[in-house]
């Protein structure tokens, strides 16, 4: 069975002036469409067509480099176009800030730990807030469409929050400038989303 790209919960300029809608449709339509056709094609044929895309992150052959990097990139964007929201930004309640308060200490030095992973990533990647089974977060980043679900990765947990830093994600607005980027993706972070999925996975 096919995998499909998915269809945005909102329009592609209602975003703006955080992303603007020129690099939404071609990162949606261009970027995310390619990984998704690319992935189907690297499936064909096999006993993968039949399994999730987490079994099949879980379950990778990492020297398979058009799997892992085309598996990599159809799960990360469907989780960062799904945690994202025009009527985002604000910070998080509930279950979630108790946790990224037991853990960081507070909001704003998980926005500042988070930020810094995403802007050192050095050339294409994503940073990550992904949270364990006893409830406990971690912040990580991974090189360029890896991500915490695959073996050996060194990023554990289940991926809950996570930031495209490849530059097709920012580039037209904002240039080499990724930490403007970084810090005007909190203003479409939809925390509701990303609460349910931490109470879905600790």
């Amino acid at each position: 069975m096919a995998f499909e790209l998915p269809k945005l919960k909102y329009s592609y300029d209602s975003l703006e002036p955080h992303i603007d809608s020129k690099t939404m449709e071609i990162h949606h339509g261009k970027h995310h469409a390619g990984y998704t056709n690319n992935l189907n094609n690297a499936i064909s044929g096999s006993e993968l067509e039949n399994h999730s895309i987490e079994e099949i992150l879980k379950n990778l052959n990492m020297e398979n480099s058009a799997l892992r990097n085309n598996a990599g990139g159809y799960y990360n964007h469907n989780l960062f176009w799904d945690i994202l929201s025009p009527s985002g930004g604000e910070k998080p309640n509930g279950k979630l800030l108790e946790s990224i308060n037991n853990g960081f200490e507070s909001f704003e030095n998980f926005k500042e730990e988070f930020s810094k992973a995403a802007a050192t990533r050095f050339g294409s990647g994503w940073a990550w807030l992904c949270v364990n089974e006893n409830g406990t977060l971690k912040v990580c980043s991974t090189a360029n469409q890896d991500n915490p679900l695959m073996p050996g990765i060194g990023c554990d947990g289940f991926p809950i929050l996570g930031i495209d830093v490849w530059e097709h994600a920012y580039y037209l607005n904002y240039q080499n400038r990724r930490p403007d980027y970084i810090n005007a993706f909190f203003n479409v972070i939809n925390w509701e989303k990303v609460n349910e999925k931490y109470l879905a996975n600790s």
